[in-house]
């Protein structure tokens, strides 16, 4: 089920009449694509614990506009420097028969079983949290998922590992040999492994010293 988010179409503009509709506790927006531009308008509080739902960055929406729904994806949104206000948001048609182009987080599994991290100590480090794909709008995914079940310490995990769901394709910058993850050693341990390497070799040296020196060869 599509997630819906209720505006209206806003009837004034310009820079004064949108810093009004936000001490009104409103934002200010646009719907565009397919069609011409609508300037919009919304409630903030419930946009704003919208856009704390992964799902809403990465779905195609249901606008309820002046009571009239049209599927929508998010394309753009600016909060305040630092108050949690959401100061304009932009949303784009959807066209069922052309492919939209979005970005879709990743969700890693199986991390703790796999063997660079169960046996071999390391940890991952996720390269990428989300994959620009192409796609239908019937074809997007909310997330896609990365199987980290068999990562070897040292190894990754490329973009032409991970399985993408029927109809998706990668797009954007990303290249096939692009790491998506990888199990590293901690920094502490490769710290520790030094230092107890040149404790090592400092004590072979010290040793070397103490040693008496070998009795020269008799002669014949």
């Amino acid at each position: 089920m599509a997630i819906e988010i209720a505006a209206t179409t806003r009837q004034v503009q310009g820079t004064g009449a949108s810093r009004r509709l936000r001490k009104a506790n409103r934002v200010p927006g646009i719907v565009y694509g397919s069609g011409e531009a609508t300037m919009i308008e919304l409630d903030h509080n419930t946009l704003y614990y919208a856009l704390r739902n992964e799902a809403f960055h990465a779905s195609i929406l249901s606008l309820d506009l002046d009571g009239k729904k049209q599927s929508v994806l998010l394309r753009d949104f600016h909060m305040h420097p630092f108050r949690q206000q959401v100061q304009h948001i932009d949303f784009q048609r959807v066209d069922a028969k052309k492919k939209i182009h979005m970005k879709v987080p990743l969700h890693f599994l199986n991390a703790e079983v796999s063997p660079g991290v169960k046996t071999g100590g390391g940890i991952i480090s996720h390269v990428l949290n989300d994959l620009e794909i192409a796609c239908l709008p019937a074809d997007l995914p909310k997330a896609i998922e990365v199987d980290l079940a068999n990562l070897d310490l040292g190894h990754s995990i490329h973009v032409s590992d991970v399985k993408l769901p029927k109809g998706v394709e990668v797009a954007g910058h990303h290249h096939a040999s692009d790491a998506v993850a990888t199990v590293t050693v901690p920094r502490g341990h490769v710290e520790a492994a030094a230092e107890a390497a040149a404790s090592a070799d400092a004590a072979a040296a010290s040793a070397a010293a103490a040693a008496p020196a070998a009795a020269p060869a008799a002669k014949k």
